[in-house]
């Protein structure tokens, strides 16, 4: 599978990685991907963290599990790789963007560049089988992205933290609210965001004012 994380993410994370529960993980995994079709492709499973090393971290979005149809994940929640029409959240995701901030939509889906400025998109669980939403929830992944959550709560602080959604506002414990900002709403799919709550809340400018009142650079959303 050719799974490599990030150094720095490798020093904070290497305790997990030698706990009964990942070995059995690994296993699972791998027995997933030589069984059937799996995303993301096995390289990018760590692509959150080798992309936004642990010191460059400024701003969290917790996702819930890859996407599951060919050709959308690639380790990043919420995105989907070039060319990929854009998931119904992703639509909503850059229209509050647009409203919030003017920017344009983009014509790629595929939030590389987010993750390149400290965007670090989690998503809880890594993996998935094709076809099947949250095939792989109960696999163990959430005691290793908890585990990363837990780090970045206990090493650093100043960060904005996104929770979309009652999954991920269930992992606002871990974060303390006096040495970071964190921003809860509703999930960005349609279905929650149509009932009220996500769009209008201005989550983007209020994280890149934060992020400018701590002498860090805003991102380019």
């Amino acid at each position: 599978m050719n799974v490599q994380i990030e150094e720095s993410w490798k020093r904070h994370l290497q305790g997990e990685f030698e706990k009964p529960y990942f070995e059995k993980l690994t296993e699972s995994v791998r027995r997933e991907y030589m069984t059937g079709a799996c995303y993301p492709p096995g390289r990018l499973i760590f692509n959150a963290f080798n992309l936004c090393p642990f010191d460059q971290v400024k701003v969290v979005i917790i996702g819930q599990d890859p996407y599951h149809e060919p050709g959308q994940a690639h380790g990043l929640s919420f995105s989907v790789q070039e060319g990929v029409m854009f998931p119904p959240s992703l639509q909503n995701i850059f229209k509050e963007i647009e409203m919030d901030l003017g920017t344009p939509v983009p014509q790629s889906g595929d939030l590389t560049r987010w993750a390149r400025q400290g965007v670090l998109l989690l998503n809880a669980t890594l993996t998935v089988r094709a076809h099947q939403a949250n095939s792989h929830a109960m696999l163990g992944w959430q005691n290793f992205t908890d585990a990363a959550i837990q780090a970045l709560a206990t090493h650093r602080e100043h960060l904005v933290y996104m929770l979309w959604g009652g999954f991920a506002r269930s992992k606002a414990y871990m974060i303390d609210k006096q040495k970071n900002l964190v921003l809860e709403s509703v999930h960005p799919s349609p279905l929650s965001a149509n009932r009220g709550g996500w769009f209008g809340q201005h989550q983007f400018s209020r994280a890149n004012n934060y992020l400018i009142e701590q002498g860090l650079q805003p991102i380019q959303w």
